[in-house]
């Protein structure tokens, strides 16, 4: 029974650990939509502010400049995002799905030139890394039956980044429900005419949303590079980008809700590393493709109608042309 809550908390221990990206983008992905711009690119905005993020980190040697780094290089690609969609009123998925085309493609070629490793970057020394806290007295309470081992499992011992993403939560939810920026932020991707005609502008506001966004992503790429992993790996985002975005159509663009639906998708991914090689009774070993696919069958299967009625922004995804 023992072993059982051991194995159950680090299974659950892993979900928040995975769930970290997952959330930084869906918080993300929440100020830019409810802005009421489809924010596709979060994946390559993740990847783009990973290998940032990487770079500056082996380089520099320390890993808050390379924090910065995802930051600035995420931001920058918000910029370019908000300027095809909304300065250029152009189609906002066709402008994410090339920023995320973009981002793929430069950091693999980037990589490859820079560091002769097949694009992926150097591996980063333990001192380089974001580390892991240990809360006080966590190896003497972790004594303690059944609380102990959550205290020092699940609550000690994760990295700054992991508690900075739950602070992030009621932060975002703060910023876009009980301030005036955030009720501008929501007035744009509801009725931007209304909220035009109230002397905000529109386009400034979608700006920075994005501009939110992109530092969101920044950290959740800069988390995947320099804390969860040690350096960047081609394509390491992997569709976290896309699965933060199915999270937050499942939490109905609400912060706490995504956070809940970002730690079902890390749950059913730490499962998955979890079941590797172990024997099921009656059904044996599970195909290792079949486990590695169980996060992205899971967003399929929640997205093709087990989530209920999400209603959308009103005015996501269409461009504002003032006085039209």
């Amino acid at each position: 029974m023992a072993d059982l809550w051991l194995l159950t908390v680090l299974t659950l221990d892993a979900t928040v650990r995975v769930s970290v990206p997952l959330i930084f983008a869906a918080m993300a992905g929440c100020f830019s939509e409810r802005a009421g711009v489809v924010d596709i690119s979060l994946e390559g905005k993740m990847l783009a502010a990973a290998f940032a993020a990487a770079v500056m980190t082996y380089v520099a040697g320390n890993p808050w400049l390379g924090v910065l780094a995802g930051i600035a290089i995420s931001c920058a690609m918000s910029l370019l995002h908000s300027f095809a969609s909304v300065s250029q009123r152009g189609d906002q998925v066709i402008s994410g799905l090339a920023a995320n085309t973009l981002a793929m493609g430069l950091t693999a070629t980037i990589g490859i030139a820079w560091f002769k490793q097949g694009g992926d970057t150097p591996r980063l020394d333990p001192e380089q890394r974001f580390f892991g806290i240990e809360w006080p007295f966590a190896d003497a309470i972790g004594q303690i039956p059944v609380i102990g081992v959550v205290y020092k499992e699940l609550i000690s011992g994760h990295n700054i980044l992991v508690y900075l993403a739950f602070l992030v939560v009621p932060l975002s939810s703060w910023i876009l429900f009980k301030t005036r920026f955030g009720m501008r932020i929501r007035a744009v991707g509801e009725s931007p005419v209304a909220a035009d005609t109230a002397g905000i502008s529109v386009e400034k506001m979608r700006y920075l949303a994005g501009l939110c966004a992109g530092v969101l992503c920044g950290i959740a790429g800069a988390y995947l590079s320099t804390a969860h992993s040690a350096g960047f790996v081609v394509n390491m985002t992997a569709g976290k980008g896309f699965i933060a975005l199915a999270a937050l159509i499942f939490g109905k663009w609400r912060p706490f809700q995504a956070m809940l639906a970002c730690f079902l998708f890390g749950f059913f991914e730490a499962l998955a590393a979890r079941l590797q090689g172990v024997e099921i009774v009656g059904i044996g070993q599970l195909s290792s493709d079949l486990i590695a696919a169980l996060p992205y069958l899971l967003t399929v299967i929640l997205l093709a109608g087990f989530i209920g009625k999400a209603i959308a922004p009103a005015a996501i995804g269409v461009p504002y042309v003032k006085g039209r």
